[in-house]
């Protein structure tokens, strides 16, 4: 995993929340409108179950899992059973859980604001990038990048870039790694040990 996707991935979670929140208003307004509820959420809570809860009620219910890890796994994703794939968004949801609630137990404080750029009039339908600054007092500004589709009416984060990195891209050389090693199933048991790992600590 890239430095600077462990070092920033609980902001860009974090902010994704307003993103998606609904298809009826501009992406951009609704990072706006809604950052700073869950920004004072954050500030008063440091507790990694609590996180954990915030994770998954205000942020995962918005992001594609399902196109996500299918981009990740690349063309293996085509041999995987229906079985393998399931396990693989699974692992990869988990992934992101504990990355986040551990992350944002380490970042999070009240002097975080998330600037949004307005959309460009050019801004395809159905489609959108999110373009976001963020800033922390003693720590420089970084630069984050939602693509989001709505396919039916429902918005969905389906890649984030982090200062130029990908998410998915980040994520697709990892997996390929594994499975070149151990295949699909190595793969599997690769995220169940890490995510239990996660747990633990």
């Amino acid at each position: 995993m890239k430095h600077s996707f462990s070092r920033f991935v609980a902001t860009a979670l974090l902010a994704a929340t307003c993103a998606v929140a609904a298809a009826a208003t501009a992406p951009d307004a609704l990072v706006r409108s809604v950052v700073e509820e869950v920004l004072g959420v954050i500030k008063q809570n440091n507790d990694q179950k609590t996180l954990r809860t915030l994770a998954e009620q205000k942020v995962l219910p918005y992001f594609d899992f399902n196109q996500m890890t299918q981009m990740a796994a690349g063309k293996a994703w085509r041999d995987a059973t229906p079985e393998q794939k399931k396990a693989l968004e699974n692992g990869f949801r988990a992934l992101l859980v504990n990355t986040y609630t551990s992350s944002l137990s380490r970042t999070s404080g009240g002097d975080k604001t998330v600037d949004v750029k307005p959309l460009p009039a050019s801004a395809a339908k159905g489609e959108v990038l999110v373009k976001t600054i963020v800033r922390q007092a003693g720590r420089p500004p970084f630069a984050i990048d939602y693509r989001m589709e709505d396919a039916s009416g429902d918005w969905k984060v389906v890649d984030v870039t982090i200062e130029n990195v990908s998410l998915v891209a980040n994520y697709r050389g990892t997996f390929a790694s594994e499975i070149s090693r151990s295949g699909i199933d190595g793969l599997i048991k690769a995220l169940e040990a890490k995510n239990q790992g996660a747990a633990r600590s």
